[in-house]
Parts: C-alpha cells; sequence; structure tokens
C-alpha cells in the first residue's frame, strides 16, 4: 500500500539516477470526489531544482531502490506555465485539500480528520486513513513499517464514502465566524456524491461538527431545496453564524424555501442591515410573509406561528379539499394536518368556522361539503398568546397544530405541535425540524 505522505517530498530521477525533482502533490480530477467509480491520480505535481513544475501521469513513474523513475523524457511532459491555483481549478490537490484537512465520512455520518491517503500499487485511491496509525507513520521511519509504507493500521475510510468540505480562500481562518462576505470561500460544484443523498437532520449532524465557515460550505455545496431542509434542522445560533458567512443572493434563495416561521426566526437574530438585504432579496410574497411574522414577539403564538396552511371555502367538496392538499404538497412541499374552513378562501380576512382533519377528509365521501365534516368547537389563540400557554393547550387537547386568530377570528396562522413544544427547550437547543405529518 502506498501513502501520500510518503510520496509528498520523495525524489524523482531519470532511469540514469539523475535527480530531477520532488514530489510535492497529487493531483485527483474534481469528478473523483464522492464517485463510486474507481478513483486515479490525474498527475503528480514534480517539483525542480529551480522550483519549476510539470505535471507527471501515474503511469510515467516507477518505483526503484525508495526513488521515483520517470519512464517518459522529462521534455515530453507537459511543465506548468501558469499558477498553481490556476492550473488546479478543474482538480482536488490531496496534499492541501485533503491532507490535515477534515473531511465527512459518509459511512458513519460524522466529520474525521484524514492523517494520511492510501493507494494501491496500481495507484488507485483507496480512501483515508483517520487512525492514530497515519500520525505514527508520518513522525517515525520508513523502515519500521515496511516497504513503500505498509503496516498493520486498520482499513481505511474507502474513498467514494468520502466527501470534502473545501477550502477557505488564503488568508481566511475557519474559526472566524464575522468573516466579510466578499472574501468569503465558493464551492464551484455542487456536492453530488453521498452526502447530497443523506437525510437533511443527518447533514445538520455533520454541521455541527463544523466551524461555522466550513458548515457554510456544506450548505453552499448542496442544492437549494436539501440546503432549506438542513437549515431547518440547525440551531438557531449556528443558522445565523452560517447565513453571515454565505453569499446573499444564495442566503435569500434559501430562507424563501424554508418555512415563514423558520426564515423569520433566522432572519430576526441577523443584524439589521443583513436582515433588511436579504428581505429585498427574496420574492415579494415570501418576503412579506417573513415581514407579517416579525412584527410579533419571539415568545408569543404570533412569534412561533407559520403562514404555511392550507385554507378553504367551508362549501368545498371533499374530492376538492384532497385535491388542492395534493397541489400544495407537490407545488408547495405544504405538509398539513387539517384544512381550515372560511367563509371564503379569496378574503385574508374571511373568518374561521371550522377544522376538517386529513383523516377525517380521507374517509369521507368525494361528494361532502366541509360544513358537513367539519369540528366547529374551536380550540384557537390569539396572536399575543404567551409561547408557554400555547404549548399546555396544545399538549391538553392532543392537537397536531392550533390555529391563531385575530379579535375577528380571521385566521393569521397556525402553531404545530413541534414548534409549540420547542419553546419548553433552552433557546440555544432550538431547533426547527421538517414536518413529516
Amino acid at each position: 500500500m502506498l501513502y501520500l505522505s510518503q510520496l509528498l517530498g520523495t525524489t524523482v530521477e531519470t532511469p540514469r539516477e539523475m535527480r530531477v525533482g520532488r514530489i510535492v502533490d497529487v493531483l485527483l480530477p474534481a469528478r473523483q470526489v464522492g464517485s463510486d467509480e474507481p478513483a486515479y491520480p490525474d498527475a503528480l505535481l514534480l517539483e525542480g531544482e529551480e522550483e519549476q513544475h510539470w505535471r507527471v501521469p501515474h503511469n510515467a513513474l516507477s518505483w526503484f531502490e525508495g526513488a521515483l523513475q520517470l519512464t517518459t523524457p522529462l521534455e515530453q511532459l507537459p511543465q506548468v506555465t501558469q499558477s498553481l491555483d490556476e492550473e488546479q481549478q478543474d482538480t482536488v490537490s490531496l496534499a492541501k485539500e485533503v491532507l490535515d484537512q477534515q473531511v465527512i465520512d459518509i459511512k458513519h455520518k460524522k466529520a474525521v480528520r484524514v492523517n494520511d491517503v492510501c493507494f494501491d500499487s496500481d495507484w488507485r485511491i483507496l480512501g483515508i486513513d483517520n487512525t492514530p496509525f497515519g500520525l505514527v507513520r508520518r513522525l517515525t521511519p520508513a523502515w519500521l513499517h515496511g516497504s513503500k509504507g505498509r503496516d498493520a493500521s486498520t482499513a481505511p475510510i474507502p474513498w467514494n464514502q468520502v466527501e470534502l468540505i473545501g477550502q477557505p480562500r488564503p488568508g481566511i481562518q475557519d474559526d472566524e465566524e464575522d468573516v466579510p462576505e466578499e472574501v468569503l470561500p465558493h464551492v464551484q460544484r455542487l456536492l453530488k456524491g453521498h452526502l447530497a443523498e443523506m437525510h437533511p437532520a443527518d447533514i445538520a449532524e455533520i454541521v455541527h461538527q463544523l466551524t461555522p465557515g466550513q458548515g457554510a460550505r456544506i450548505i453552499e455545496g448542496l442544492d437549494d431545496e436539501t440546503a432549506a431542509a438542513t437549515m431547518e434542522e440547525i440551531e438557531t445560533e449556528r443558522q445565523s453564524h452560517i447565513l453571515e458567512n454565505l453569499d446573499s443572493e444564495r442566503a435569500a434563495d434559501i430562507l424563501q424555501i424554508m418555512g415563514p416561521d423558520e426564515a423569520a426566526d433566522l432572519i430576526a437574530s441577523l443584524p439589521e442591515e443583513q436582515a433588511q438585504e436579504l428581505l429585498q432579496r427574496m420574492e415579494p410574497e415570501e418576503s412579506e410573509d417573513v415581514q407579517e411574522l416579525l412584527e410579533y414577539e419571539e415568545d408569543s403564538a404570533g412569534g412561533l406561528m407559520t403562514t404555511d396552511y392550507l385554507a378553504l371555502t367551508l362549501t368545498r367538496t371533499a374530492n376538492e379539499a384532497l385535491e388542492a392538499v395534493r397541489v400544495n404538497a407537490r407545488e408547495h412541499d405544504l405538509r398539513t394536518a387539517y384544512i381550515y374552513c372560511v367563509e371564503n378562501e379569496e378574503d385574508e380576512e374571511s373568518r374561521l368556522v371550522g377544522v376538517v382533519s386529513l383523516w377525517e377528509l380521507l374517509i369521507a365521501t368525494p361528494t361532502q361539503q366541509l360544513q358537513q365534516l367539519m369540528e366547529t368547537n374551536l380550540i384557537t389563540v390569539a396572536p399575543n398568546t404567551q409561547a408557554r400557554e400555547v404549548a399546555e393547550i396544545i399538549a391538553k387537547y392532543n392537537l397536531l397544530a392550533v390555529p391563531v386568530v385575530n379579535e375577528s377570528q380571521a385566521l393569521q396562522g397556525i402553531i404545530t405541535v413541534d414548534d409549540a413544544l420547542d419553546v419548553l427547550l433552552p433557546s440555544g437547543r432550538r431547533r426547527k425540524p421538517k414536518r413529516m405529518y
């Protein structure tokens, strides 16, 4: 088995044993990160005596008495004539972006530190070594662990189960929480490996193990839907730090996909100037919903409620209501336990007159009207009702959600059971889980 730590600095010679330079990096095509296909280096980076650089294909090298020998004449190898950063745009630098960096172990759903990278004898990348053996190997003479770095360490984490976090720009430290937006790293590709397929709650757990800057790079690499769902699973304080580390346009895209109540809570935790900028960048309808929620005190029913609900005119049939549920689920990802019956669904100030549970709707005759099915003995709360009282009401009546109405009994929003019970947790530990009912 070959190891990156022992390749770096290895002397490269001609077949006549004339020293050419040393290996300073191993480059991998970016498309091979997170891929199930076998991964091979695109090239090894050779640094000459006068600091010139060549890209050397792995099949142009062979081992000979502890050194690497060129099997191709040096003049036939491509010389790097531009900056190394430009040269490596479509590649991953194993020396800079992987070795000694944190990466994601997909199988165990956690962040780990890379102590070494393992290759087989044909240069295929086997995986990463995150065990203490990797450090010992680098700090002890090679003869202690056999030829070409063979040792008794545990099996590496397979390369196809590794996702990279990415690197900040030069001069930026990952533990800096308040980094100016214009100097933050930009992820060139969406995460297309196994990380992007994980449940948002698992991604959020990984984000909690990272610095805000690293967490932002994970979020930035996800598609908007997954990023929004993941943000809803993250603790409020960490959410705001991550958002401050994102480009404003991308942050606004994610916010408008999040539930209005979650987005309002997050925006309320941001500096005023940044909050206003994000609200302006959001689509007008979503921005208006969030701004309405921001008017309420955080620990009130108004501060807890969401405007994501389904209100229909009481003369609608069960079949029409079910179709409305399907359309809203497909187009707006609305997951509802109740249909709220109003006098006129076109009027935002229409009075709430009843509630029909989804279960009652499913067993109803298709032609039955909602007014024949609805419960009229309503349990509601006012916008200024204290959050703890709302939680007690939901627990007492075993509700999945409670409607919030104004003095005219007009429906203003609803409070779901998860958000109501969330107030019982310390503020720093509150999360905004995706509702699954």
